[in-house]
């Protein structure tokens, strides 16, 4: 995770240079004009193809870490796949499967946009940064990512929940309230994606930020 946060501050770090650099092209120094392609966005697409890749690696790491929640082999003392009746029930089975997916998609959408160009308009256009499409792409990996996360904090609590009454640290517990406000016990097997979609929403407003942020690193779109 320091690796993703340096990554995530490097990105960070470009995107405030590029926002306050003059971008006309040419520049107007009283009497002198100067063309030296200021207009060019390859610094912001290969900062944001940096930064795919850094979340794709989380989305990894989490989704491994929903797999040693559900997985009776790697969870002793929580039944498998966190379900009250687990055989009969199908509990965290799907949303696992989900978080999976979603991993997946990640890593075939981080692929560099930066390294794509085709000339146009008579080769006038000889070299695009496609930017815009490592931004469009780092957008749908953010919102997977934020739904991985919530699946991870729904699992996380669920699995609180069979350790009941033993308590948890202030924080943990904090962030359990927060899952719990929104999301009741899994009780017996119910469709996960309204519960998935609030808890996402609840990242989205940075509500986990307080009891989190010493843990991971905070994303936004």
């Amino acid at each position: 995770m320091g690796a993703v946060k340096d990554t995530i501050d490097f990105a960070a770090g470009v995107a405030a240079v590029e926002v306050n650099a003059a971008t006309d092209n040419p520049l107007v120094f009283d009497e002198d004009l100067v063309a030296g392609g200021n207009f060019h966005g390859q610094p912001v697409a290969m900062a944001l193809d940096y930064l795919t890749i850094a979340l794709t690696s989380v989305a990894g790491m989490i989704e491994r870490r929903i797999e040693r929640l559900v997985n009776p082999d790697l969870s002793p003392g929580l039944p498998a796949f966190l379900a009250r009746q687990p055989g009969l029930e199908s509990g965290f089975m799907m949303v696992q499967i989900v978080a999976a997916a979603l991993a997946s998609e990640n890593k075939q959408l981080a692929h560099p946009a930066s390294v794509d160009s085709i000339p146009t308009s008579a080769n006038q256009e000889d070299h695009v940064s496609m930017a815009t499409s490592a931004a469009n792409r780092l957008h749908r990996i953010i919102d997977n990512v934020n739904d991985i996360v919530a699946i991870e904090l729904l699992s996380a609590a669920q699995g609180i929940d069979f350790h009941h009454p033993c308590k948890s640290s202030g924080l943990l517990e904090e962030a359990y309230s927060t899952v719990r406000a929104v999301s009741p016990h899994f009780d017996a097997d119910r469709s996960l994606k309204q519960d998935v979609d609030l808890v996402s929403a609840l990242i989205d407003e940075g509500r986990f930020h307080a009891s989190c942020s010493s843990i991971m690193p905070s994303v936004s779109a």
